[in-house]
C-alpha cells in the first residue's frame, strides 16, 4: 500500500490551505484512534501473550496520540474559540466528546496491563487518580450531550445513527477500567468505592445505550440503513454490549473477596453470579449485533463506502467485544469462547491495520482534518 497524493505528493498537509489548519479543523473524533489502537494494545496479549510486546508498544503509542490530540483540541479552543464552540449545537460532532474519557479509560486499562509491571506500584497512585478524573468527565459527558440533544441541537429520527450512544456509553466504559483497578488497591474501603462507583456508573450508561439502541432498530426498519459516510457507525452498537459484558465479568471477579472485606460476604458470592449469567446474555445480544454489523457492512462494501475518522468505529466495538469473548473464555473453560475469541482478535488486527494505515496517509495529506461545525456553518452563509 501507498499513500497516493495528487499535488506536492512529500510535502505533509497538501490538501489545506495552510497548516494551522491542524489545528482549526481538529475534532474530538481523533481520540477514537486512540480508542481502537488502545483495545488492541490490550487484546493481544490475552489472545496471543508472545505479542505483549507489540501490545505494550502500541499502548505507548497511544499514549502519544492522545497526548498530541489533547495539546490540538486545546489550542484550538485557544486560537479558534468562536469556532470551537459551534460543536455544542452541531447533532453530530458534539456526540465524539465521549470519545475523550473513553480514551483516557483505555490508556489507565494500559497502565494496569503494562505500566505495573514496568514502574511498579507507585504508578497506582496517579492510575487512581486520573480515574476519578475519568468518572467525572464521563459523567459529565454522559448528562450534558443529552441535555444539548434535548434542547439546542436539532435531531430527526431519519438523520439517527449510532453514534448517539457515543456520549452515554463513556460511563460503562469508566465501570469497566474500575473493574481492573480495584483488586490493584491496597485499603478495603478505596477497593469498595471503586467497586460500588463502577456498578453505578454501568447501571448510569447500560439502560441508556439499551433505549438507544431500541430506537436505531425502528430507525433503520423505517428508513433504512444510514448513508455510505456513516457506514462504520454500525458497529458502534456493539461497544456498549461488549463493554457491558466484560464490565460485568469484571467486576463479578472482584466481589467476592472485595465484599468480603467489608463485611458483605454473601453479597459477594451474589454478585459474582450475576456477573456471569449478566455477562453471557450480553454476549448472546452482542453476537446479534455482530452479525448484523458484518452484513451491513458487505452492504455498504458493495454499494461502496468512502474512508474518513468514523472507520475507527470498526475498532473499538470490535475489541471490547474480544476481551468480554476472552474473559468468558477464562471464566467458563470453553474451547470455543477462547477459538472465536481468537478469530476476534485476528480480525481486530486486520481492521486496525488497514484503518490505521489510510489514516496516516489522509493526515499526511490533511484531508482528515474537516471540521463539519466550521463547513456547516460556511454552507449556511452560502
Amino acid at each position: 500500500m501507498t499513500c497516493q497524493t495528487t499535488a506536492h505528493p512529500l510535502r505533509p498537509f497538501n490538501q489545506l490551505a495552510h497548516p494551522r489548519e491542524v489545528i482549526r479543523q481538529f475534532t474530538p473524533n481523533w481520540f477514537a484512534v486512540v480508542m481502537g489502537t488502545g483495545v488492541l494494545a490490550l487484546a493481544l496479549p490475552q489472545a496471543m501473550p508472545a505479542l505483549a510486546g507489540v501490545g505494550e508498544a502500541l499502548w505507548w503509542l497511544a499514549i502519544g496520540l492522545f497526548v498530541l490530540f489533547c495539546v490540538l483540541y486545546g489550542a484550538r479552543w485557544v486560537l479558534f474559540f468562536d469556532e470551537a464552540r459551534r460543536i455544542f449545537a452541531h447533532s453530530t460532532v458534539s456526540m465524539f466528546f465521549g470519545t475523550i474519557p473513553m480514551a483516557l479509560a483505555t490508556l489507565l486499562n494500559g497502565a494496569l496491563a503494562f505500566g505495573l509491571a514496568r514502574f511498579g506500584d507507585g504508578l497506582l497512585p496517579w492510575v487512581e487518580a486520573l480515574w476519578w478524573l475519568d468518572v467525572a468527565l464521563a459523567l459529565l459527558c454522559g448528562v450534558a450531550i443529552p441535555f444539548l440533544m434535548f434542547t439546542r441541537q436539532e435531531h430527526s429520527i431519519d438523520q439517527m445513527t449510532a453514534v448517539w450512544l457515543l456520549p452515554v456509553v463513556a460511563a460503562e466504559v469508566a465501570a469497566a477500567s474500575g473493574g481492573l483497578l480495584a483488586v490493584h488497591l491496597d485499603d478495603a474501603a478505596r477497593q469498595f468505592q471503586v467497586l460500588i462507583t463502577s456498578y453505578v456508573l454501568w447501571a448510569v450508561s447500560l439502560p441508556v445505550a439499551f433505549s438507544i439502541l431500541t430506537i436505531l432498530i425502528l430507525r433503520m426498519a423505517l428508513h433504512k440503513l444510514p448513508p455510505a459516510h456513516m457506514a462504520a457507525s454500525s458497529w458502534l452498537a456493539l461497544g456498549p454490549i461488549g463493554t457491558g459484558a466484560l464490565g460485568m465479568l469484571l467486576l463479578g471477579g472482584d466481589a467476592p473477596a472485595i465484599f468480603a472485606a467489608n463485611g458483605l460476604a454473601g453479597f459477594g458470592e451474589i454478585a459474582r453470579g450475576l456477573g456471569l449469567i449478566a455477562g453471557i446474555v450480553l454476549w448472546g445480544c452482542g453476537f446479534w449485533w455482530l452479525l448484523t454489523a458484518v452484513l451491513i457492512t458487505l452492504r455498504h462494501l458493495h454499494q461502496g463506502m468512502p474512508f474518513n475518522l468514523g472507520w475507527w468505529g470498526f475498532t473499538f466495538p470490535l475489541g471490547v467485544y474480544a476481551l468480554a469473548t476472552l474473559k468468558l473464555a477464562v471464566w467458563l473453560k470453553l474451547g470455543f469462547f477462547q477459538t472465536l475469541g481468537g478469530v476476534l482478535v485476528l480480525a481486530l488486527i486486520g481492521m486496525w491495520s488497514v484503518v490505521a494505515w489510510r489514516t496516516v496517509c489522509g493526515a499526511w495529506r490533511g484531508e482528515l482534518f474537516v471540521s463539519p461545525c466550521i463547513a456547516d456553518c460556511g454552507r449556511k452563509k452560502g
